[in-house]
């Protein structure tokens, strides 16, 4: 292996690293142009992301307030005049207790290079109004739908039996009215079954910090991977419950600006799994040039600049493969027929060029561990970076017991000679 092969090789390498960046940018590119899109057609399908608010309850106390009016005089004076008009002020009334349960089954969809999660939701709340002053009060009830962008099938809303007048806008939700004697409450029933997208959640109140009394939500999942959104509290308690959980909230007094939240699991998405491989392909390649120009240089028969040109070939089609496979077929499919057809290129190739025992042995098993496996890592999140050290550990100690009687110096002096 003469220093001119040397850089013949590098220039090589530096060019299929070019290629695989710009086959990642369109990859990525191809995946951020169409998620907004995607995302939108996903909620207008199936549903938008539901943020399910509690019940708004006040009633309207009115005042007096006096104001100071300038005025013309019919001479041409300007006089302050004090003027008395009559305002409305909303008193809120609190939540004495809340008795929520709510159902998720995940039901995830693809579109395009994204996996969305998608899910069912059962919802189910009973609210009891507290009047806690001594006259009577004529209360409204605000009830808000969680998503502008979903159905509700078999919705019920209900003010102490009396039910709720037809939706006309689910922006603006429902408002009723309701009187409560003094010292009394109001029981509030709301159910539906909806579809949503994304993070579930309760919030107790509108907007700022809220006073929770006798609070309990129950929320069962039919999935395992459980997660909680930023800014949402952690269950009281977690039971298992066939393949997911029943987890609980439950309050006697509470004041928070948090909300009670579920983030369902993520699926590998194909399109940035396919473009965290394809940014990786340079470091795999460089592993896979490295130990077939040192075993060249130990069995004394190097492999020409043009073959590496070829094999570097065989690796790219292995990214491209996948990069457009996975709009078709699943994932790991894609995967599987994208390792065979690089492999065979390579074996086939090097089978005529430097026999089979070297095509297979040597090629076909470096290839194997520094492409195949190397890329497969990609599939478990987290261990990513510690199967590729311990690969790279492994490469290490292979080559310099394989090496360690080798003089450089003698061997690269005779291929400058020759």
């Amino acid at each position: 292996m003469t220093p001119a092969r040397v850089l013949a090789i590098g220039f090589i390498y530096c060019c299929a690293a070019v290629a695989w960046f710009t086959l990642g940018a369109s990859v990525v590119e191809r995946t951020g142009e169409k998620d907004a899109q995607l995302a939108t057609e996903v909620a207008q399908l199936w549903g938008g992301r539901h943020n399910q608010v509690a019940p708004d309850t006040w009633y309207e106390q009115p005042r007096a307030v006096t104001e100071k009016v300038q005025e013309t005089t019919a001479d041409g004076k300007t006089v302050l005049r004090d003027v008395t008009r009559m305002v409305s002020d909303k008193v809120p009334l609190p939540l004495a207790a809340s008795r929520v349960e709510v159902a998720l089954d995940l039901d995830q969809r693809k579109k395009g290079l994204l996996w969305y999660d998608t899910y069912g939701v059962t919802f189910s709340g009973e609210y009891r109004v507290h009047n806690d002053s001594l006259v009577a009060r004529d209360a409204k009830v605000h009830f808000a739908f969680p998503s502008t962008e979903a159905i509700y099938d078999g919705f019920q809303l209900s003010v102490d039996g009396k039910d709720a007048p037809p939706v006309t806008d689910l922006s603006q939700g429902l408002v009723m009215d309701a009187t409560i004697p003094p010292g009394g409450v109001a029981v509030v029933k709301v159910a539906y079954r909806s579809r949503g997208l994304g993070e579930w959640t309760y919030a107790f109140t509108p907007s700022g910090v809220a006073q929770v009394r006798d609070f309990h939500l129950g929320l069962r999942t039919n999935f395992g991977g459980i997660d909680f959104p930023a800014g949402t509290l952690s269950p009281t308690k977690r039971t298992p419950e066939g393949s997911g959980y029943r987890l609980s909230w439950d309050f006697e007094s509470l004041v928070t600006g948090q909300r009670v939240g579920m983030d369902p699991p993520n699926r590998l998405n194909p399109g940035p799994l396919a473009a965290r491989i394809t940014f990786f392909a340079p470091v795999s390649l460089l592993f896979f040039f490295t130990v077939m120009v040192i075993l060249g240089v130990l069995r004394g028969h190097s492999l020409h600049p043009m073959n590496y040109f070829f094999l570097s070939a065989a690796f790219f089609a292995f990214h491209l493969l996948i990069a457009y496979l996975v709009d078709h077929v699943s994932l790991h499919v894609a995967f599987a027929l994208a390792s065979a057809v690089s492999v065979f290129l390579v074996v086939s190739y090097l089978r005529v060029v430097a026999g089979m025992r070297s095509a297979l042995l040597e090629a076909g098993l470096a290839q194997l561990v520094y492409l195949v496996l190397f890329s497969y890592a990609f599939f478990f999140e987290g261990y990513t970076g510690l199967a590729v050290t311990l690969g790279s550990v492994a490469t290490l100690f292979v080559l310099m017991q394989a090496t360690a009687r080798v003089d450089w110096g003698v061997v690269l002096a005779k291929r400058i000679a020759g």
